[in-house]
Parts: structure tokens; C-alpha cells; sequence
């Protein structure tokens, strides 16, 4: 089994675990390289693919995405834009902050939300159907249980008796951290989290289990798992969790994930730039690359 679990983000559902592995092996390795720590080897990555769930069936004479526009945004998805916009006016200064009127979720404020967000630097290269799509598929993972469970059974059974760390970008943070509380006894030692929305409140609230629902948070921070009973170390109280943040990321709207699941997360602020929220981008920062070497060492 893999030492290193990969879980990536939205957006990925036209891509395969294969794909995915070309871009993060080396991004990986060179984040490990400026952090000193031990260069990967094959095999030792192995990417937790679940984009595929999100995928439109094929059907004769259509290519792409379904045609979302501002009118298929639901009061759900509508949320979590109005808390994409409240954190890209804090980033961006070309950005105005949501006024009292279009707080309100109608189709108006919708229409205002996207086409705000379309004008600023972070979701300047997205199209419409593609920011919705992304929406769409955040809110399906949060309510729709059939997707969700076969998410997450992904990363379950992703994780074995050998894997010392889990890297999860953007929504996966929110399938690796599920997941990781549905199994106890595990051997995972890192969690690192990169741009994750795990403290968005759309998100938080509707977290399975519930944060704090074991002594220092629902994945066992702080203690062993000996101290709860559970056997051996390494396992959920022996985890470790670093953050990973770029200030101009607008999907991870909560920086500091402390406050809300516990003081022992670590947070770490990188710069990746004008693609603030890019996967490649975390996987090659020093910081990244030092709280994988932690849980492999």
C-alpha cells in the first residue's frame, strides 16, 4: 500500500487517479526536496480518486458540462457563493463586499454574485458553467448521501496498513477528514490540509461526525490512541494536522482551522501567487513538503 494518499479537489471529474498522479508526484517531490525530507519513490503516492461521481453521463451529440447558468444555482449553492464573495472582497481590493440586498439569496443577488466573482482575479479564468458545475458538486457531496458515501469509501479504502500521510486539496480536505473519522485504528501520522473549505460554516455545519466528537477533535488530535483505548501508536489520537493557506485563496474562507476544530492544528501560510487556490502550487511549498516529511519520518 501507498505511503502517501492523495485526495484531490472539484473540477477534476474528466481526469483519473493516473492523471492526477503526473502532476502531484513531482510537485510533491520538490516540496519535499526544499524541506529536506526523503525523496519519494514509485509507489509511494497513490491518489484517492472520486471525481468521477460527479461526471455527467455520456449521451449522443454533447460534449462538456451540463449549461448552468445563474437561474440553476438552488438556496444551497447560493450560500456558499455569497461566502465565496465575502471572502474574495476581503483579498481582493476590486472587489466590493456583498451589500444588506444581496445577502438575501434571490436570483438577483445570484446573478450580482457571479458576475462579481467572474470579474476578480481569483475566479478570472473560470467560465460561468464551470463555477456552478464547482458549486454543484460541493453541494451534492454535503447532501446527497449515495455520492457521499462512495466518495469517501474511496479514501477509505485508498488507506492502508502502510500509509503514514493523507494530502488532500480543496472539497477533499472535507473527504479525507471524513473519512479518516470513520476509521479507527488507522496508521495515518500527517493529515495536510491545502486550501480547504473545512471552516466555510455551508461546510462546517454539515461535517459527518461532528468536530469534537472524540477528546481533542473528531480524528483524534493531541493523545494516543492508547490513551483512548484504541491501541497502538500512530493511529487516530497519534495524528498530526497542518493547514495549509495562501492568504489570496478565497475557497479556503477560514484561514485558521484551529478555532473551530482545536489548537493543536498547525497552520501554514504559503504564497502561490496569482493561482492562489492551485493544487501544484501547495504540493511544492516548503511548508508542504515539511509537514509530509513529519509524518513519514
Amino acid at each position: 500500500m501507498a505511503r502517501i494518499i492523495g485526495v484531490h479537489g472539484v473540477g477534476k471529474q474528466r481526469l483519473g487517479g493516473h492523471t492526477l498522479s503526473k502532476d502531484w508526484e513531482p510537485a510533491l517531490a520538490d516540496g519535499l526536496d526544499r524541506a529536506d525530507g526523503p525523496r519519494p519513490t514509485t509507489g509511494d503516492l497513490r491518489m484517492a480518486f472520486y471525481g468521477d461521481l460527479f461526471r455527467p453521463p455520456g449521451h449522443t451529440l454533447s460534449v462538456g458540462d451540463p449549461m448552468f447558468t445563474a437561474e440553476d444555482v438552488d438556496d444551497f449553492e447560493a450560500g456558499l457563493l455569497m461566502e465565496w464573495w465575502e471572502s474574495c472582497a476581503r483579498t481582493d481590493p476590486a472587489v466590493p463586499p456583498p451589500g444588506g440586498d444581496t445577502l438575501a439569496r434571490s436570483p438577483r443577488s445570484v446573478q450580482t454574485a457571479l458576475r462579481v466573482l467572474q470579474r476578480s482575479r481569483f475566479f478570472a479564468e473560470l467560465s460561468l458553467r464551470a463555477l456552478v458545475f464547482d458549486l454543484r458538486q460541493v453541494r451534492r457531496y454535503l447532501t446527497d448521501a449515495d455520492l457521499r458515501a462512495a466518495a469517501r469509501s474511496r479514501v477509505e479504502e485508498a488507506i492502508g496498513p502502510d500509509t503514514r500521510v493523507v494530502v488532500a486539496h480543496s472539497l477533499g480536505s472535507v473527504v479525507a477528514y471524513e473519512a479518516l473519522c470513520a476509521l479507527p485504528g488507522h496508521q495515518v501520522r500527517a493529515l495536510v490540509t491545502l486550501g480547504s473549505p473545512l471552516g466555510m460554516r455551508m461546510v462546517f455545519d454539515r461535517l459527518k461526525p461532528e468536530p469534537g466528537a472524540w477528546p481533542g477533535g473528531a480524528i483524534g488530535m493531541g493523545g494516543t490512541g492508547a490513551e483512548r483505548g484504541e491501541g497502538g501508536e500512530g493511529g487516530p489520537g497519534g495524528l498530526r494536522w497542518t493547514n495549509v493557506v495562501d492568504e489570496g485563496d478565497v475557497v479556503a474562507a477560514v484561514r485558521d482551522l484551529s478555532s473551530l476544530f482545536g489548537p493543536e492544528i498547525t497552520g501554514k501560510v504559503v504564497h502561490n501567487g496569482s493561482h492562489a487556490h492551485d493544487a501544484t502550487l501547495y504540493l511544492t511549498a516548503k511548508e508542504t513538503g515539511e509537514a509530509v516529511a513529519e509524518g513519514l519520518a
